[in-house]
This record gives structure tokens, C-alpha cells and sequence, in this order.
């Protein structure tokens, strides 16, 4: 897979900046101008997308009440997922509005889509990425048909075998598209943090050889921030105004101060993670003139012998190499030398 694209105007690669991405979902709650409102916040908060999701009720699921859609446990404990859906999905009519509301900012938008209508729409949005959730790694034909708008396909990997990831990216290489991330993922909301596994990031990048980033649902900035440091590409966190005003994913979402605090931090790591290859960066070779040498210390006439008395290992980088300390001891000075001189070889005889 390819190790350097574009998603937008924003380069995708190892050595650009982690891509941050504001994940709105259901956060909205049905309201057009907070959708807006959040899009304006994820900008403040420097977010360089913000992504959507491009479903209905009816193309996750039927509206039926029996035991193999009612939800027990967590969040959404008593509801049906049919219903948890209608309440979380986005207006389609909304979506190319959105789009250009981000773009008037700066920002990529971009959309999860759920089925062929959805990825037929996005297209026609021209929306610049096809992320896939973590449920749909398995759906074969929905990968395929994103695969096919050859535009990057971000994979969630959250509730997949290795043999569905290497299904997703076969499917990906057959219809010709090589820009490809994988985002470690734990379907679980919040996230406990003994269930991330962020060794996973650098493992999955190397396993597969691509681009891998972290679709984080744990409270906080922490990991995310820990993720960057193992080479994350691409961190998704939801962003709401506030926890307080609810919705079907406010408990686990981010407020737009702690988004910010998250990108600052990931921006302070990738300057602090620097280069792999060993060599000094002109400042530190400046700095080097405060390591150690030979110097004289004590006054030495022309003649006299150089010892541990009058020769010593001191600060700064003056003198002869330190490694020469034992081969000079015992030799003559050939003229006279003060205290404080560095050590030269003319000087020795």
C-alpha cells in the first residue's frame, strides 16, 4: 500500500503531521446550526476534517423489536438499533452543506457510508475519503464499491479477524486502490483503557504495510497522544459542544477545549519524535564545543613532563580529544604553557 497520499489538499504520510479528524456522528442532534456549530469548533480546535456518517435507520437495520436487535448493556441499554440509529444518523440534504462549510474553513469533509447508495452519494458529493467502520470491515461489497471511487479508504479495525483486514485490503488492491490506512479500534463506548492496545498501531502497519492510525473512543487525550508517539497517521475522535447536552454518543465525545488541548499535545510529540537517523542538528553541534578536552592546569615549562598533575579532562572542547589522555602522559612540553591553555600537539614533544 501506498505510504504517502492525499486525502483533500491534506498529505497522508509518514512523515506529514498526524491527520486529526473531528467525527461529528449523531452530536448534532438534529439540528442544522449545531451541526454547524460544531464545525466552526473542530476548526478552533485544529482539526484538520471533520467526517460524517452517510446512513439510514434502514440501511443498518429493520425496525423490529425481537431479541437479535435490542441493545443490553452500555449507553444504549433498552433501545432497539433501529431506533439508536434513526436518532444518530445524519440528514443526507445536510451533508454537501456541511461539506462546504469545512472547506470554507480550511478543513476536509469527508463520510462513512453504509451501503451503495451511500457510497454513490459521496461520490456525487465528491467528498475526498471513504472511511469504513468497524462492523462493515466484513462487507465485501461495500469495500469494493468504495474501492472503486479510487479515493483513500480508511479501514476501522475494531471488531476484525486478521483474515477480514487481509480480505478488505485484497478486495482494495483488485479494483486498482493502494491508498489504504488501517485505524486500531475498539468498538466500545467509552473505551476502557486496558482494552486499547496501542502496540497494535506500529504491528498493524507493519504486518500489512500501510498507513495506521487510531479511532479513539476512551475519555481523554491520553491515548491518542501515547498513539502518536508509535507513529498513529490519522487520530478520529468524536467532538460534541458539550457532554451535558447529550445525544447517543455525548458521554464519550470530546469538548472542543479538550479536542484542542489533544491536538497541541500530538503537535508537541511529532516535534519531540524528531528524525530516526543518528546525527546531530546544527544546534547540538554548536553545543558541542561545551564537551570535554585537554587542558593544561597547571603552569608546565618548556622541557617538563605532562602528568595527571598538570593535564586534566575538563570542559569545554578546546583542547586535544580525551582519547589521547593516556598517550600524552609522560611526554615533554616543547615550550612553556599556562594554565587554562587548551592542549595542542605542537605544544608536546
Amino acid at each position: 500500500m501506498k505510504k504517502e497520499f492525499k486525502i483533500g489538499s491534506r498529505m497522508i504520510g509518514r512523515d506529514a503531521p498526524c491527520f486529526c479528524v473531528a467525527e461529528m456522528s449523531g452530536n448534532h442532534l438534529k439540528d442544522f446550526g449545531r451541526a454547524v456549530e460544531i464545525i466552526h469548533a473542530a476548526k478552533e480546535a485544529g482539526a484538520d476534517a471533520v467526517k460524517l456518517q452517510t446512513y439510514t435507520a434502514d440501511s443498518l437495520s429493520v425496525n423490529c423489536d425481537n431479541e437479535y436487535f435490542q441493545i443490553h448493556g452500555g449507553l444504549w441499554d433498552g433501545m432497539t438499533e433501529y431506533k439508536l440509529y434513526e436518532e444518530a444518523s445524519t440528514p443526507w440534504e445536510w451533508q454537501p452543506k456541511l461539506k462546504e462549510v469545512a472547506e470554507s474553513l480550511g478543513m476536509e469533509c469527508f463520510s462513512s457510508p453504509f451501503d451503495a447508495a451511500a457510497v454513490d452519494f459521496m461520490r456525487d458529493c465528491d467528498m475526498p475519503a471513504y472511511k469504513i467502520a468497524s462492523y462493515e470491515i466484513n462487507d465485501i461489497p461495500l469495500i469494493r464499491r468504495a474501492a472503486g471511487m479510487h479515493r483513500p479508504i480508511i479501514l476501522a479495525t475494531g471488531v476484525a479477524r486478521a483474515e477480514d483486514i487481509e480480505r478488505a485490503l485484497q478486495v482494495c488492491r483488485e479494483e486498482g486502490n493502494e491508498e489504504v490506512m488501517l485505524l486500531k479500534c475498539v468498538s466500545a463506548y467509552p473505551t476502557p483503557y486496558e482494552e486499547i492496545n496501542l502496540k497494535m498501531i506500529p504491528t498493524l502497519a507493519d504486518t500489512y504495510d500501510c498507513l495506521t492510525g487510531l479511532s479513539d473512543h476512551s475519555m481523554g487525550s491520553t491515548v491518542p497522544v501515547a498513539a502518536a508517539a508509535l507513529g498513529m497517521k490519522m487520530v478520529e475522535k468524536h467532538l460534541t459542544l458539550r457532554r451535558a447536552d447529550g445525544g447517543p454518543d455525548g458521554a464519550f465525545s470530546m469538548e472542543p477545549e479538550e479536542f484542542k488541548e489533544m491536538v497541541d499535545h500530538i503537535r508537541i510529540v511529532e516535534k519531540a519524535l524528531g528524525q530516526a537517523e543518528y546525527r546531530l542538528t546544527e544546534k547540538q553541534e554548536k553545543e558541542r564545543s561545551g564537551s570535554r578536552s585537554l587542558f593544561v592546569v597547571k603552569e608546565i615549562k618548556a622541557g617538563e613532563k605532562l602528568t595527571p598533575d598538570n593535564v586534566r579532562s575538563i570542559r569545554p572542547h578546546h583542547g586535544l580529544h580525551t582519547m589521547y589522555y593516556e598517550e600524552i602522559l609522560g611526554k615533554t612540553a616543547a615550550c612553556d604553557i599556562a594554565p587554562g591553555t587548551p592542549l595542542a600537539w605542537e605544544m608536546i614533544r
